[in-house]
């Protein structure tokens, strides 16, 4: 919603301006499709020369991110609370229980609990392969600790890679502009002998280019950018809370430690308040009994 709006405001403001101001639309949209496909159609050739297919698909999926926002609530966070804590209390109770939840997890009992975390093939996988490692007997806790922080980086790096492609497209977008804009000049040059109001006008159109390419670049695709890597920041919160959940039970904290830890460590906007928490695990020990 908040991103629809913004690019309404930014349309408004900059046309809405321009036409108060005494300035004629006319121009600008005889020119805008020639211009829009010389910079539009350069960028997009850019982008399909620099980056790879894989990237070019998670593009087109997190664009959608600017409007949807992050994929997680609050309540998302209880519930994976909620689960970290079932599935740390059945490892201890029973380790031979749970091999059969971390094993098969889209037939388990906990995790179909929680469907809309199972979704999250990452989130899941994350899960249960800290529970195989740490059934390893590893020596050090930390070892494993280690290939969680190092497994969360390569995800953190690969989730970012739309976001830089993005920011490259608004980097060269001014100077595709600029390029339009000369191509005009060469094609009013080329007419020096028509009278001045027929150069004026094509003067002016060949300076749509230069505003086209700083205006796609600041105000649509840069934003764009900033948009997609502020939402996957905020959303790799979740499995930061994840890594910190599993490294306590690591460390052999008690099961209850563990998920308070977890809420501790989430930002304050998504953190899921302690009586709400309390609530929830009283639920859960109640269906357990």
């Amino acid at each position: 919603m908040l991103g629809s709006i913004g690019i309404g405001v930014i349309f408004v403001m900059v046309f809405g301006g321009y036409l108060l101001a005494g300035g004629k639309l006319a121009i600008i949209m005889k020119s805008l499709p020639f211009e829009l496909m010389m910079i539009g159609g350069a960028a997009v050739g850019a982008f399909l020369v620099s980056n790879d297919s894989h990237v070019l698909k998670q593009t087109g999926k997190d664009i959608g991110k600017v409007f949807k926002g992050p994929k997680w609530s609050p309540a998302d966070y209880r519930d994976l609370l909620c689960l970290l804590f079932e599935l740390i209390r059945l490892a201890r109770s029973n380790p031979v229980g749970l091999e059969e939840h971390i094993e098969a997890p889209q037939t388990s009992s906990i995790f179909s609990r929680y469907p809309k975390i199972c979704t999250d093939h990452e989130a899941i996988d994350l899960i249960c392969d800290t529970f195989r490692a740490a059934s390893m007997n590893y020596d050090d806790p930390h070892q494993v600790e280690e290939v969680l922080d190092k497994r969360m980086e390569t995800n953190r790096h690969h989730a970012l890679h739309s976001s830089h492609a993005l920011q490259s497209m608004a980097d060269a977008l001014p100077a595709l502009g600029i390029v339009a804009a000369v191509l005009g000049v060469i094609k009013t040059m080329a007419s020096i002998d028509q009278p001045p109001e027929v150069l004026g006008k094509m003067i002016g159109g060949a300076l749509v280019g230069t505003f086209l390419g700083v205006f796609l670049a600041y105000g649509i695709v840069g934003p764009f950018a900033n948009k997609v890597r502020a939402v996957v920041e905020e959303d790799d919160h979740f499995y930061q809370l994840i890594r910190e959940v599993l490294v306590a039970n690591l460390h052999q904290h008690p099961a209850n430690i563990c998920i308070e830890v977890g809420r501790q460590n989430t930002p304050h906007t998504l953190r899921p308040s302690f009586s709400d928490i309390e609530t929830a695990l009283r639920s859960l020990k109640q269906d357990a009994a």
